[in-house]
C-alpha cells in the first residue's frame, strides 16, 4: 500500500490519522526503526488537503451501541454535531414512554444485567444473528429498562396493577354508594398525589379518558421539545462552520414556524393576551415560509460571484500573462459553475419538506401515545382475562394453566414483540423527526489500517 518515491530510495504512504494519535504514531515509527535496525528513519509529516476528512468518534463499550444506531442512518459529516451524544438519553426515554410499566421494566433489566455480567464470555464466542444483535445492544437495553421502570412508576403500572407507593390517594368516596371507587362520586380530600398517576384513576370509569388525554398531550410536548432541540443543533452547526446564511434564513424562520395559535383558550390561558401573542406568531410563521425560500439562493449566488471576481482580480494583478492562462486552463476549468436553478429548486424542496414536516413530524410523535395505551391495555387484558379469570375458578389445575398462559403471553407479546415494536418506533423518531432537522449524515467512517484485519479477511 506504499508507493516508490521519484528518487527510488524511499517508500511513501498517505493516510488519515486522528490528531490525538500523532505522538503515538511517531513513537511507533521510531520503535519500528529501532526494531528493524534500519539506518534510515521514518519521517512523519502532516499534509494539507482539500479532501473531506473521515469521521471518527472515540467510543467505549457503553456508547458504541448508541453511536451504531446513529451511524445506521448515516455517518456524520466531518465536525458536524453528533446526534449520538443526545441519543444516549433520548432514545431509551422515548422507548420507555411507549413501554411504561415498572414490572416489565424489571424483567428487561434482569435480562440486560445477565448479558452485561456475561460479556467477557459472550464477546469471545460466535453467537447467532439475533443473539449477537441483542448482546451488542446490551447497554441500550439496560438504559431502556431503567427508563421503563421510571415511566412505569409515573404511570403507576406494575403488570397493569396500580400501587399506592407514596401516600394514600388524593380522592375518596363521597358516600357509601361509592364502594369500590370505580364509579362516580369521588371527591378530592388531600393534596395532589406526590409522584405519578394517582392509583384511584385505575379501574374507574374515567381511567381511559384521563390517561388518553394525559399521554396524548405529553407526546406532543415531548415531540416539539425534541424537534426544537434538532433545530437548535442546526444553529450550532451553522455557527461552528461560520455559515451566517443558515442562521438568518434557516434557523430563525424554522424556530418561528413551530409556534402555533389555538382556539378560544378560556381557563387554559397561561398569561394575559396570550391569544394576541399567538396570532402574531401565526403571522410571523406565514412570513417565515418565503423567508426560508427566497433570500438564501440569491445570497449564495452573490457570494459566489464576489468570490470569483476577487480571484480573477488577484490573478491579473499578481502574475504575468502566461501564468494567468495556465491558471485558467489548469484550475478554473475544473471548478463547478454556480447553477442558480439547482440551488433554488433544492431550497424549494427543503422549505416544502420543513413546512409539511412541521405538521407530519409533530403528528408522528403521537405514536408515543398510541403504543403506550396499547401496551397498557394489553397488559390489563392478560392480567384480568387470564390470571384473574383462572383465579376465580378456585381450581389448582386451571390456576396453573392460567399462570403458564399469562407468563408466556407476557414474555412473548409484551416483553419481546412490544419491546421490538417500541424500539423500532423510537428509532424512526430519531432518524426522521429529530436528525433531519440538523444532521447531514453524508460523511464516511475513519477506517484505521490494521494487519489483524487483513489477516482475518484472508482467512
Amino acid at each position: 500500500m506504499l508507493s516508490i518515491d521519484v528518487t527510488k530510495k524511499c517508500l511513501v504512504a498517505e493516510g488519515w490519522s486522528p490528531i490525538f494519535a500523532t505522538q503515538q504514531i511517531q513513537e511507533a515509527l521510531q520503535q519500528a526503526t529501532i526494531d528493524a535496525k534500519s539506518q534510515v528513519g521514518a519521517i512523519f509529516q502532516v499534509l494539507h488537503t482539500k479532501e473531506m476528512p473521515p469521521t471518527y468518534f472515540r467510543t467505549n463499550k457503553f456508547t458504541e451501541s448508541f453511536q451504531t444506531i446513529v451511524d445506521a442512518y448515516g455517518v456524520a459529516r466531518y465536525q458536524e454535531a453528533n446526534p449520538g451524544v443526545y441519543t444516549v438519553v433520548t432514545f431509551p426515554f422515548l422507548f420507555a414512554v411507549m413501554f411504561g410499566d415498572w414490572g416489565h421494566g424489571i424483567c428487561i433489566l434482569i435480562a440486560a444485567l445477565f448479558l452485561i455480567f456475561k460479556e467477557k464470555k459472550y464477546s469471545s464466542q460466535k453467537l447467532g444473528d439475533i443473539m449477537e444483535m441483542t448482546f451488542g445492544g446490551r447497554y441500550v437495553i439496560f438504559l431502556m429498562a431503567l427508563f421503563s421502570i421510571y415511566t412505569g412508576l409515573i404511570y403507576n403500572e406494575f403488570f397493569s396493577v396500580p400501587f399506592e407507593l407514596f401516600s394514600p390517594s388524593a380522592y375518596a368516596c363521597r358516600d357509601d354508594a361509592c364502594s369500590e371507587a370505580t364509579t362516580i362520586g369521588l371527591i378530592k380530600v388531600r393534596d395532589t398525589y406526590p409522584f405519578g398517576v394517582d392509583p384511584v384513576w385505575h379501574g374507574s370509569r374515567s381511567e381511559l379518558p384521563f390517561l388518553n388525554s394525559l399521554k396524548m398531550k405529553m407526546s406532543i410536548l415531548l415531540g416539539v421539545a425534541q424537534m426544537n432541540l434538532g433545530i437548535v443543533l442546526s444553529f450550532f452547526n451553522a455557527i461552528y462552520f461560520k455559515n451566517s446564511v443558515n442562521v438568518w434564513f434557516q434557523f430563525i424562520p424554522q424556530m418561528i414556524f413551530f409556534k402555533r395559535p389555538t382556539d378560544d383558550l378560556a381557563e387554559n390561558e397561561l398569561f394575559p393576551n396570550q391569544k394576541t401573542v399567538q396570532l402574531v406568531l401565526l403571522l410571523l410563521s406565514l412570513i417565515a415560509v418565503p423567508w426560508m425560500l427566497l433570500p438564501k439562493p440569491f445570497i449564495l449566488k452573490a457570494q459566489h460571484n464576489r468570490t470569483h471576481q476577487g480571484e480573477s482580480y488577484v490573478a491579473l494583478e499578481g502574475t504575468d500573462e502566461s501564468l494567468v492562462e495556465g491558471g485558467h486552463d489548469g484550475s478554473h476549468d475544473h471548478e463547478e459553475e454556480f447553477e442558480f436553478s439547482e440551488v433554488f429548486v433544492h431550497q424549494l424542496i427543503h422549505t416544502i419538506e420543513f413546512v409539511l414536516g412541521a405538521v407530519s413530524n409533530t403528528a408522528s410523535y403521537l405514536r408515543l401515545w398510541a403504543l403506550s395505551l396499547a401496551h397498557s391495555e394489553l397488559s390489563t387484558v392478560f392480567y384480568e382475562k387470564v390470571l384473574l379469570l383462572a383465579w376465580g375458578y378456585n381450581n389448582v389445575i386451571i390456576l396453573g394453566v392460567g399462570i403458564i398462559v399469562f407468563v408466556f403471553a407476557t414474555v412473548g407479546v409484551l416483553l419481546v414483540m412490544e419491546t421490538l415494536s417500541a424500539f423500532l418506533h423510537a428509532l424512526r423518531l430519531h432518524w426522521v423527526e429529530f436528525q433531519n432537522k440538523f444532521y447531514e449524515g453524508d460523511g464516511y467512517k475513519f477506517a484505521p489500517f490494521s494487519f489483524a484485519l487483513l489477516v482475518n479477511e484472508d482467512e
